[in-house]
C-alpha cells in the first residue's frame, strides 16, 4: 500500500527494465556512505557498465530503494484488537499491532529531524 508522499514500491528485478528504459540521473538530498566487499563493488561495476546511463551511485541508490520497498511490502499485517475501520462489504478491519506502525512512526520521527 502507497500513502501520501511515498513513491510507489519497486521490486528489485523491475530495476533491469527501469535501467534499460531510462539513463537519466536522479538528484540525491544527502550523502552516505558504505563500505562494500570487493565482489560488491565489481558487481556494482559491471551492472554501471552494462547500463552506462547509470553511475555506480544511481546503482546502488536504486538498489537500496528497491529493497527497502521489498521490505516494507514483506513486513507482515498483525490485526489488533481494535477495529478502525470497514472494508467496501461492512467487514471490520483491525488496527495492525505489527512491525509497520512502529516503522511508519520511526520513518516520520526522523524525516522530522532533517528539516
Amino acid at each position: 500500500m502507497t500513502h501520501a508522499n511515498e513513491e510507489p514500491a519497486m521490486r528489485v528485478r523491475e530495476l533491469l527494465n527501469q535501467w534499460q528504459r531510462s539513463g537519466e540521473q536522479e538528484i540525491q538530498d544527502q550523502a552516505f556512505t558504505v563500505r562494500l566487499t570487493r565482489h560488491e563493488k565489481a558487481k556494482i561495476a559491471a551492472l554501471a557498465d552494462m547500463f552506462p546511463g547509470r553511475s555506480e551511485t544511481d546503482i546502488v541508490l536504486d538498489l537500496l530503494r528497491a529493497a527497502l520497498s521489498e521490505l516494507e511490502a514483506g513486513m507482515p499485517y498483525v490485526p489488533g484488537p481494535r477495529v478502525v475501520s470497514e472494508d467496501e462489504q461492512g467487514d471490520p478491519l483491525y488496527e495492525d499491532i505489527g512491525p509497520m506502525p512502529r516503522y511508519r512512526e520511526l520513518t516520520r520521527k526522523h524525516l522530522e529531524g532533517q528539516d
